[in-house]
């Protein structure tokens, strides 16, 4: 958000309606519940309707790449209907947690972008997980450094094969779009 949007930000009243492009490409309208200078937080209901659900948005304001006023409408917070919903705020937060740290898993520590490229597409076919350095396909089969079909071993006959076949089509790919460097 550059410093006139910063500006903007500061001076919008409890209400506003706006509409917000973030700099990572998220576009929505909300209306203005309270700008937190110190945090420089942004904190919003979306949509324009009220009612006994609403999805509140806090939004850093340097991520706010453009910001349109659409008009002043009246104080969204009516005490006597607001509520949060804890046990579901809660359940978004431990699914969000349970995300984050399944995609870690998906992380190799000590690869190659290029190991990981292969690891991320084997993913995509195949139940893939790192045990160090190296992938290890349907908990059976293991493919070391530098992942070629040679890498392969363990598993059953049948199952070494199919990771093969899978990883030779997959290098294939990954050296077509450039990122089997």
């Amino acid at each position: 958000m550059d410093g006139s949007n910063a500006a903007a930000a500061e001076e919008l009243a409890v209400g506003c309606f706006v509409s917000i492009k973030t700099t990572l490409g998220d576009d929505f309208q909300g209306q203005v519940i309270t700008f937190d200078r110190p945090s420089n937080i942004l904190i919003l209901q979306e949509g324009s309707k009220g009612g006994p659900k609403r999805n509140i948005r806090l939004l850093k304001a340097n991520f706010i790449k453009e910001l349109s006023y659409l008009g002043q409408g009246e104080d969204p917070l009516d005490i006597k209907n607001c509520y949060l919903d804890l046990n579901s705020l809660r359940a978004r937060e431990e699914s969000a947690i349970r995300q984050a740290e399944a995609d870690c898993e998906r992380i190799g520590v000590g690869v190659t972008g290029q190991a990981q490229n292969i690891f991320d597409a084997l993913s995509k076919t195949l139940p893939v997980r790192w045990d160090k350095t190296v992938i290890v396909v349907m908990n059976e089969v293991r493919v070391s450094s530098p992942y070629l079909p040679e890498s392969v071993s363990g598993g059953t006959p049948a199952a070494n094969d199919r990771v093969k076949k899978v990883l030779e089509l997959e290098r294939r790919r990954l050296q077509t779009r450039g990122g089997g460097r």
